[in-house]
């Protein structure tokens, strides 16, 4: 998008066009009005296209006219993931370094006198502005540019609170690494902690969050979101009054239908208790809370015990009605036997069934390959070990 279509998408006629045709399929309007000289089309088209994607990800606030691009909209946190995160930034005076499409921004701004957006990419920048504007918020601040220089360039304790959500990319290709982002907050951590006194680093879902305290001193907590069960965010919060050596919290928080929240209890996670057998039921915990070790928590609280000594799969006798993950009534459970597994399937009639494999020596793919396994949702087949280290297969049904 250039800034010449986004001021004509500005345009309330134009706006309204686009209204008109919401459900549309993109690539036909833009056939349809192709040659249009008057219309910027292709933005058009973008919008229309994006719109689409927004009421998913953006339920409530896609009611208003806002603006997109389709890698703003890519990049931009989830409602619920935002409005979760705002909550935990109180304060009067925020800054948001990388403020790009501007979902982060809109949040923090109900629960802040002021607030500073920082963004480089002007087109990016003024797109969010608009945003602001259709939704009435006046309390933010949008700066262009390079957001190290402008962060330097304001007086210590200038914000409460500093979010910044860094580029995540190296040589062309993704990177989890906080050393590799852009900007590189190892890099910016003192900086940081002068201009703000808290910090909220928005890192990947796929960091490794074992040692970040090495890099990033003043981390009191980590905290792995999760959205109806998919891992979403990790959260890093930095606060300069932490002392340095001592090992950050971990929480993870599941926003499904019911949120679920749950903390690490001590510096050693609880011991693994590992079931002689299965019992009548397997449990998944919610990758949020795999994601942060806390499975072991998780079973302390519900006395549950582990399906083995290695996988986050979990059993028990009883149904535990709210569980934070997905719940497996287990009818079959038994050794895993190459050359008769087959035949096992055949004599219980199974032919279809959605496959997962956790410590198991063949892949999804191959075992579906292999044994003639199609696909189905009605049953799950897990393919994992014992207690004892054996190859197992347990037939299940969702509850």
């Amino acid at each position: 998008m250039t800034l010449d279509e986004l001021h004509s998408l500005c345009d309330p006629e134009v706006l309204a066009l686009i209204d008109a045709h919401a459900g549309d399929d993109p690539a036909a309007f833009a056939l349809r009005f192709h040659g249009r000289g008057d219309l910027p089309v292709r933005a058009m088209a973008e919008q229309i296209a994006c719109r689409k994607k927004a009421a998913v990800k953006l339920p409530s606030l896609s009611r208003f006219p806002l603006l997109y691009t389709r890698l703003g909209l890519e990049q931009a946190s989830g409602e619920r993931a935002a409005e979760w995160k705002a909550s935990l930034m109180p304060g009067r005076r925020a800054i948001d370094l990388t403020g790009g499409l501007g979902i982060d921004t809109l949040f923090i701004a109900r629960r802040f006198d002021e607030v500073v957006s920082c963004e480089r990419d002007k087109v990016l920048a003024r797109l969010a502005e608009a945003n602001r504007r259709a939704m009435g918020i006046a309390n933010v601040e949008t700066r262009i540019g390079d957001s190290e220089e402008m962060l330097a360039g304001y007086a210590d304790d200038s914000f409460d609170w500093l979010l910044v959500d860094p580029a995540r990319r190296e040589h062309g290709g993704r990177s989890a690494g906080l050393v590799a982002s852009s900007p590189n907050v190892v890099l910016l951590h003192d900086l940081m902690l002068r201009k703000a006194r808290r910090v909220c680093i928005k890192a990947s879902p796929a960091l490794e969050i074992s040692g970040l305290e090495t890099q990033l001193p003043s981390l009191f907590e980590v905290i792995v979101l999760s959205v109806d069960g998919e891992c979403k965010e990790v959260l890093l919060l930095l606060d300069r009054e932490h002392v340095a050596g001592k090992r950050p919290g971990i929480r993870a928080v599941c926003l499904g239908d019911e949120p679920f929240v749950i903390a690490s209890s001590g510096d050693e996670p609880p011991a693994r208790v590992v079931a002689e057998t299965p019992g009548a039921w397997l449990y998944e915990p919610d990758a949020a809370i795999i994601k942060a070790r806390l499975t072991g928590e998780l079973a302390r609280q519900l006395h549950l015990e582990f399906l083995n000594r290695t996988v986050d799969y979990l059993t028990s006798d009883r149904l535990v009605e709210r569980f934070p993950g997905r719940r497996f009534r287990i009818e079959e459970c038994r050794p895993f036997r190459p050359k008769s597994f087959r035949k096992e399937l055949a004599e219980l009639g199974i032919t279809n069934a959605a496959v997962q494999r956790r410590d198991f020596p063949l892949s999804v793919e191959e075992l579906r390959k292999r044994y003639k396994i199609g696909e189905s949702s009605e049953r799950y087949l897990f393919f994992t070990k014992n207690a004892t280290g054996g190859l197992v297969w347990l037939s299940c049904r969702k509850a």
